[in-house]
């Protein structure tokens, strides 16, 4: 089982946010990420206030795991009755992608020390 600790640095979240590439599609939420990394250094505290909480409670809100998914046709697919002609694309909520980069550099950092990686 993998352990996440609640305990977020604002350093951690800050740079995270960082990373977002501008341009991307906007969420429910409407927060594009040229906002959120403007805003982050006001707001980078609350974040993480709210990131440590669903952690620690194992609580996620409604609100965060809703989405939108589009379904997208891949240009020149001979056959557009197969699966592998469609591509899915989900618009998530900007505190969602946020919560999910940062457990994902978890269990790539926990993958890495431990030789799970080739």
């Amino acid at each position: 089982m993998l352990n996440i600790s609640p305990t977020i640095l604002i350093e951690e979240i800050s740079k995270l946010i960082r990373s977002f590439l501008n341009g991307k599609a906007l969420g429910l939420d409407g927060i594009p990420n040229k906002v959120l990394k403007v805003a982050a250094l006001v707001i980078a505290k609350d974040l993480v206030e709210i990131a440590s909480y669903c952690f620690a409670s194992g609580i996620i809100l409604k609100s965060l795991k809703e989405f939108i998914t589009v379904v997208l046709c891949k240009e020149g697919k001979k056959d557009y009755s197969l699966l592998g002609s469609y591509r899915l694309i989900a618009f998530k909520n900007t505190l969602v992608k946020v919560l999910e980069k940062h457990v994902a550099n978890i269990i790539s950092k926990t993958a890495e020390e431990h030789g799970l990686l080739l």
